[in-house]
């Protein structure tokens, strides 16, 4: 009897095994790689504390970092605040809320104590931070605790996960002194690996088993091929990358698990990050009522190109952004209004800034229909009022059969004005470049352009704030925020320039001479460049990047973002980096 009662319970007991949820098996794994996190860091401070040699440091500490990218996947997913604070970068943030300068926190916070060589002089310092990361990791065990998952979540989850790689992993955004992004691009791998074996264990389906295949392949390539400079990174997103999400995508389909029904920038049901309606531009807008219709982008146009909207009607829109330009000028700064005096900034080009958060080069805006209005009313620029143009127009018949059209059951006002110009500059953002083409398989990049691609996602480190695809400011894979940079551009006199940026805004020292990251979609067309126009060319913008940016030409900035380091770039790479951003030009331009 007592025989029989146990073997009784062992079946219950691997009934119920049987029987868990997937997405509590991926749970219970993610809790584990936690605890070995913790365990790593622990092992690093104690040979911090016992003043072992700076090797076994900086192994140990690759070790933890690599053992953090186990839990990345989802601790990045599900804990974006603390994840932050564990693996952000180095640099302090300013709290726009309270008005407070945060320092920054984390692994890349001790990675510059440890690389390229340990200063045993700043060990209490370090020791500080490793206290910090240890509380974060044990904030991180604490929330992970009543976390809940379901299905949907990590297939969402492991398919981010293969975008953050892309942007942010191999680009060496969150090991920028190590350069360990290529092995730690395995690690992360690997876990999408153990989650993903728990869904396709029960199935032999090609399509499923495919995937493993292409983890396999992306693990051994990422293996044989560690070098950060040399790394094939076109290779690796156009034969790996892209075809893991894909697969990701599809099993998903095939195993019918719901895709989230989520408004994002980056839409849920994107397959790769390349796709050509892979960005919805609606979420960038964030209001139902804002929402894009071809009415409103006709009417917009329209409002765009006539001088109506100024206020002694002798400028448009067009007056300045030129859209065989790229909707630029070709100015260092446009002439003003009262036609004596210059504008403070260059003008910026109006294609691809559909997918930002923030607008103008203080980032004193968050929503296109804002940038409109802004500028109408600029004295220097337009001069204009709205209130006037609703009058104006009502006055003119083809605008009020045009405004019914694109709102219905509304009269002209403000509003209207201001969301069909946002209409129709978010319609200038056709993601159908060459560059776009190759990625999505269907055209060809020469042997310079592939290289220039390796070196913009590399040794150049242009893509660790004008990340890909966007080539924008706008951090990945959320795209929640969009970032500003503090370069030190020089001004016409080779001194700093004098214009603060977004330190005039927020009066926070880290953002002083802080200007937002534009996009580099159609940057051959956009000369002269920086937000004074200071460069008129691509080839004096790189050799102001090699040289380490402001500090490189002594200006002594102690905010500055971009590392100061020089780039080492021969000739030859500077002529592929331009070979490779010329990719970014849209199909109409590049067919002229």
């Amino acid at each position: 009897m007592k025989k029989s009662c146990i073997l009784l319970v062992l079946i219950v007991l691997v009934s119920c095994q049987k029987t868990i949820p997937k997405h509590e098996s991926v749970n219970n794994i993610y809790k584990a790689d936690i605890l070995k996190v913790v365990q790593e860091v622990s092992k690093l401070e104690r040979l911090i504390k016992s003043n072992t040699a700076t090797t076994a440091l900086q192994q140990q500490f690759l070790q933890a970092h690599s053992s953090y990218k186990q839990v990345e996947t989802i601790s990045e997913y599900y804990f974006p605040a603390v994840a932050k604070a564990i693996n952000g970068p180095a640099l302090a943030e300013f709290e726009e809320n309270d008005k407070k300068t945060l320092p920054a926190e984390g692994f890349q916070v001790i990675e510059e104590f440890i690389f390229p060589e340990y200063n045993a002089k700043l060990k209490a310092e370090l020791l500080t931070e490793m206290g910090i990361l240890s509380a974060n990791l044990k904030r991180l065990v604490k929330v992970s605790q009543t976390n809940e998952f379901t299905d949907a979540h990590v297939f969402d989850a492991m398919r981010l996960e293969v975008f953050r790689i892309i942007t942010l992993g191999i680009t060496g955004f969150d090991s920028p002194i190590a350069q360990q992004s290529i092995p730690e691009a395995q690690a992360a791998l690997e876990s999408i690996e153990k989650y993903y074996k728990i869904y396709a264990a029960s199935s032999q389906e090609a399509s499923l088993q495919q995937v493993l295949t292409t983890l396999e392949e992306g693990k051994r390539y990422l293996k044989d091929n560690s070098s950060f400079n040399s790394f094939d990174r076109a290779f690796f997103i156009r034969k790996i990358a892209n075809p893991l999400s894909i697969g990701l995508h599809e099993t998903q389909v095939s195993l019918k698990i719901p895709f989230l029904k989520e408004t994002r920038g980056l839409r849920t049901t994107a397959k790769t990050l390349f796709d050509a309606n892979a960005f919805d531009v609606e979420a960038f807008s964030a209001f139902p009522d804002y929402e894009t219709t071809p009415d409103k982008i006709a009417l917009g146009k329209l409002l765009f190109n006539d001088p109506v909207l100024s206020g002694d009607n002798s400028r448009a829109c067009a007056s300045c952004h030129h859209s065989e330009k790229a909707f630029t000028d070709g100015l260092e700064k446009a002439i003003s209004l009262d036609g004596n005096s210059l504008v403070k900034r260059n003008t910026p080009t109006l294609t691809h800034i559909a997918f930002q958060r923030v607008f103008f080069y203080d980032s004193r805006v968050n929503y296109l229909e804002d940038q409109a209005v802004a500028v109408i009313k600029n004295e220097n620029e337009m001069h204009g009022s709205l209130i006037k143009s609703v009058l104006a127009l009502k006055n003119k018949v083809s605008y009020v059969t045009r405004f019914q059209k694109a709102f219905p059951n509304k009269e002209i006002d403000e509003f209207g004005i201001k969301n069909a110009l946002a209409s129709y500059i978010r319609s200038l953002s056709k993601y159908d470049a060459k560059f776009d083409a190759y990625m999505r398989g269907d055209a060809k990049l020469d042997w310079n352009e592939v290289a220039g691609f390796n070196l913009f996602t590399g040794k150049a480190k242009c893509a660790t704030c004008h990340f890909i695809p966007l080539t924008n400011g706008t951090v990945p894979p959320s795209f929640m925020k969009s970032e500003s940079e503090v370069l030190g551009v020089p001004n016409q006199h080779k001194k700093l320039d004098a214009d603060l940026g977004k330190f005039d805004l927020t009066k926070a020292e880290i953002h002083r001479n802080s200007f937002k990251t534009p996009t580099l979609r159609n940057v051959e067309l956009t000369a002269p460049y920086m937000h004074n126009g200071v460069f008129k060319t691509l080839e004096e913008v790189i050799d102001f990047y090699n040289d380490g940016g402001g500090n490189g030409l002594g200006f002594n900035l102690p905010n500055q973002t971009l590392p100061e380091d020089k780039l080492n770039l021969t000739d030859l790479e500077k002529k592929q980096l331009i070979a490779f951003v010329r990719t970014l030009t849209d199909k109409k331009y590049s067919l002229k």
